[in-house]
């Protein structure tokens, strides 16, 4: 049977995906006592990255959004394995960082990571809300417009 939160993601619309392989020598997440940290994922759709660029540089603010909130599903997929398949043992998303590919003079950073934060906070409610960092960076790994990484309390 699906947990509360399994069926908060079918009441979404969102299906998580197979997990990426990394692209470099780390491993998707980390679990340490009831923390667990997920690695930055990228916006990939069926293995591939679906959102490449950089925001105000050829995306707009709400592609780079979408992108955000496709990290943050590709994020899930790796909380849910740390989980052993039950997201219901998260207990509080505790922190999330975010990377913007973009121009040297582009300000709107936080909008964009919105993307991800907005879906936390549908997902986990009240638990959802967290402390973030958003920052902009010239490039990100394999092109992508957006990297989201978590940490998470679980029971």
């Amino acid at each position: 049977m699906a947990g509360k939160i399994d069926a908060r993601l079918a009441e979404l619309g969102i299906t998580l995906p197979t997990p990426m392989a990394p692209i470099a020598n780390y491993v998707p997440y980390v679990v340490t006592g009831n923390l667990v940290v997920v690695s930055g994922q990228v916006p990939a759709v069926d293995g591939k990255i679906a959102v490449t660029g950089k925001v105000a540089a050829g995306l707009s603010i709400e592609q780079g959004q979408a992108a955000a909130r496709q990290c943050f599903i590709n994020v899930l997929v790796h909380l849910k394995a740390a989980c052993n398949g039950d997201l219901d043992r998260v207990q509080q998303v505790v922190r999330l960082g975010g990377f913007v590919a973009s121009p040297p003079d582009f300000t709107q950073h936080a909008q964009v990571m919105n993307g991800a934060s907005d879906l936390a906070v549908a997902v986990f409610g009240d638990a959802g809300r967290h402390a973030r960092s958003t920052i902009g960076v010239p490039a990100l790994p394999a092109d992508a417009a957006v990297e989201v990484e978590g940490m998470f309390r679980i029971a």
